[in-house]
């Protein structure tokens, strides 16, 4: 355990915010596989500032299990931490910083049993994935999924390290999100004829996300709690001053579904809607209206039972429960690249992103097994 702690320790430290670069940790994981021999593969984004990076621990053939982890937190902005969130801290049996449970420990696990992995008579490789922006919408992923698919001894399957307490995950839900700006006229709030509040005219855009999500309580799939479709708005901005017609708004809201169709019907009917406000508000104000921009779009993982990874999952934890989660991961990106997927990771989502993040350290030694039992099947 101590080699895992120590790598946890080191990720950490990396304040690796989405709002940030993660070349100082991809550098260190580079710099460590290096040291044992491993090259490895950076998938940057367009500007080079973030990158993703993979790594072949093994024979270069078929057959080979990724283990899949996003470098990226969450920010720690407002919430009332009792210790620094980038040291790792160890206090009743428990480990505390950003990132132990959503999901560096599963990263430290991996990169600590790339000296076993080594070691051992591998028959099929190991392949460590790591990802930027997994927490703003799976941006990262999809790129370095595709050099992965494009490989000549192309990945059977892949284990997406998220905090599931080391249980089997067979499904997720995929996520949308969309930013909506509302442009109208600014005048005197006592003349509201002469302008146009774009405040009050995204007010009808939300009412319309609220009633969606009513609507699609009507749907529901087993295994999935919540187990209908979800829409939230999570950010708002507009206005200047209350004796002011704001001339600009912006809101940003998401969908989670589980299947494509009732997504795509869902933000039909949105952007049917945003049509026809557009339109009145141009009709008053030609320089106005009403923009829609789909901001990411994660494809959800879809149960299959007797895939690879489900099989192989299984068999290591001896878990036979059917799960689902209503968050989105990266599973389904590389299920759609042709790569069977389940999700399956040390800690728990109820600890991820609030302060004073933690995951027992039993967790730790749950993954460390399963690492190990990963590794014997693929010598076997």
């Amino acid at each position: 355990m101590r080699a895992t702690l120590d790598i946890l320790a080191d990720l950490i430290a990396f304040d690796t915010t989405s709002r940030n670069s993660n070349l100082a940790l991809i550098a260190w994981v580079e710099a460590f596989l290096a040291e044992r021999g491993v090259a490895s593969r950076r998938v940057s984004n367009s500007e080079g500032t973030k990158a993703n990076l993979f790594a072949i621990v093994g024979p270069n053939a078929p057959g080979g299990v990724v283990l899949s982890g996003h470098t990226d937190v969450v920010p720690v902005d407002g919430q009332p931490w009792t210790s620094d969130p980038w040291t790792l801290t160890e206090r009743d049996g428990k480990l505390y910083g950003r990132g132990v449970a959503d999901m560096k420990s599963f990263l430290a696990l991996a990169l600590a049993h790339v000296d076993a992995a080594l070691d051992a008579p591998l028959k099929q490789p190991l392949i460590l994935a790591f990802s930027y922006d997994e927490e703003i919408g799976c941006l990262g992923a999809p790129s370095m999924i595709a050099e992965l698919a494009a490989l000549p001894a192309k990945p059977a399957l892949a284990i997406i390290g998220e905090p599931t307490s080391m249980k089997v995950v067979s499904a997720h839900k995929g996520v949308r999100s969309f930013v909506v700006e509302v442009t109208g006229r600014e005048a005197h709030s006592s003349l509201p004829d002469a302008g146009v509040s774009a405040v009050m005219e995204a007010l009808k855009l939300m009412q319309l996300v609220v009633e969606l999500g009513g609507e699609a309580r009507d749907i529901t799939h087993p295994h999935f709690h919540p187990a209908s479709p979800t829409l939230t708005i999570g950010r708002v901005e507009g206005g200047t001053a209350a004796n002011i017609l704001a001339r600009s708004c912006m809101f940003v809201f998401d969908l989670r579904t589980v299947t494509v169709e009732e997504a795509d019907a869902i933000e039909a009917r949105f952007r049917q809607a945003a049509d026809l406000l557009d339109r009145d508000i141009k009709a008053r104000a030609p320089e106005g209206g009403v923009s829609v921009r789909r901001r990411s779009n994660t494809a959800g993982l879809a149960f299959e039972p007797e895939s690879a990874a489900e099989r192989l999952a299984r068999s290591i934890t001896g878990d036979n429960e059917i799960r689902a989660v209503a968050y989105a991961a990266e599973a389904g990106l590389f299920q759609r690249a042709g790569m069977p997927a389940i999700i399956c990771g040390p800690g728990s989502i109820e600890q991820a992103h609030q302060p004073n993040e933690w995951i027992a350290l039993e967790q730790i030694d749950a993954g460390a097994a399963f690492m190990r039992r990963l590794i014997a099947r693929l010598s076997a």
